[in-house]
């Protein structure tokens, strides 16, 4: 049986790939999911933001009190000598990719045009096998414009392609007006792979406290509906690979994600519950859907569900949505 996939030109073992998540943090964490089975690594975010603030700590850090006294520069380490920046980030992608034998593929998270360059050109360096644009902007200024907020999409990537020749992924969220068109740009555009979708982590509201707090959850199969759609209407329109990513629990997921035409099914949340190793029972599931029904490699299941292929392509647009409607049963109807 022929699991082998292809995934913006990277050849991988299987479709399972361990998507960016605490796991891959540390050295043994990116080798226990090597071993635990998966395919390919794709590492946690680094955050320009993050790099920026610990900069200007160390900075304001410096500074403090050298007006006053000249001498407490001599307190302090040289700056050539405090490792601040990428530099983690960086030394834990090289050592990941002289370690492993699957891809390792960094992921990159910016606010600035120079961050989005300069970082992308260091992780290629550092021996990324490909790298994961990971767009995650909430529009909360009320005169950002649907063209502005798609252009930026655009020119970051451009800005990216023409640093490095790796393959480069966009990590999208649903959220675009006309998402077909914009993939559809996208790809023109040179995106290798479309990851389909990024979640947001909104705030939640302390009632008793009256405070704003962060809540972040791991994701749960009922996730898997949107992403599974716009797969299923992409799948065959598109050179860029598509990558399937939130709510995979069970094989079920996998096997859906890969009819309705993903290239790879990513996921973090199933290794947190279970650990590495699951990433083992994600592919053994498949594996026995496939000789059950006699699929002889994942090409042929691949896209089998999708809008081209079903006998009713509605089934995926606003005719489904009225039907499911109609079906809906409770006791107070």
């Amino acid at each position: 049986m022929d699991f082998t996939t292809n995934y913006m030109g990277l050849k991988l073992l299987h479709p399972i790939v361990a998507s960016a998540g605490p796991l891959s943090g540390t050295l043994d964490g990116i080798k226990r999911l090597e071993d635990g089975g998966a395919a390919a690594v794709v590492m946690f975010s680094l955050f320009e933001e993050n790099i920026r603030h610990e900069n200007e700590a160390f900075s304001h850090l410096m500074e403090s009190g050298t007006q006053s006294f000249a001498e407490s520069l001599s307190y302090f380490p040289d700056v050539d000598s405090f490792h601040v920046g990428p530099d983690s980030y960086l030394n834990l992608l090289r050592q990941a990719s002289e370690s492993v034998e699957v891809p390792v593929i960094a992921s990159l998270n910016c606010v600035t045009g120079e961050g989005w360059i300069d970082y992308a050109k260091q992780m290629q360096q550092a021996g990324a096998s490909g790298l994961e644009l990971n767009i995650y902007s909430v529009e909360a200024d009320l005169d950002a414009t649907s063209e502005e907020v798609e252009q930026r999409y655009l020119d970051i990537l451009a800005a990216v392609k023409s640093t490095v020749n790796i393959p480069v992924a966009l990590k999208l969220s649903p959220f675009f007006s006309a998402m077909g068109h914009m993939a559809k740009r996208l790809d023109q555009a040179g995106a290798d792979a479309l990851v389909l979708f990024n979640r947001f982590y909104q705030p939640d509201i302390d009632i008793q406290a009256l405070e704003v707090k962060p809540s972040l959850g791991l994701s749960s199969a009922g996730e898997i509906r949107l992403p599974l759609l716009w797969i299923a209407l992409l799948h065959g329109k598109l050179n860029a690979s598509l990558a399937a990513t939130r709510g995979v629990e069970k094989p079920d997921e996998v096997i859906k994600y890969l009819l309705a035409g993903a290239d790879v099914v990513m996921t973090t949340s199933a290794l947190l519950r279970h650990g590495p190793s699951y990433m083992t029972v994600l592919l053994d599931g498949l594996k026995a859907w496939m000789e059950a029904r006699r699929f002889s490699s994942v090409a042929q299941v691949r896209g089998g569900m999708s809008r081209s292929k079903v006998a009713n392509p509605g089934a995926f647009e606003r005719a489904n949505y009225i039907r499911e409607l109609e079906s809906f049963q409770s006791a107070y109807i």
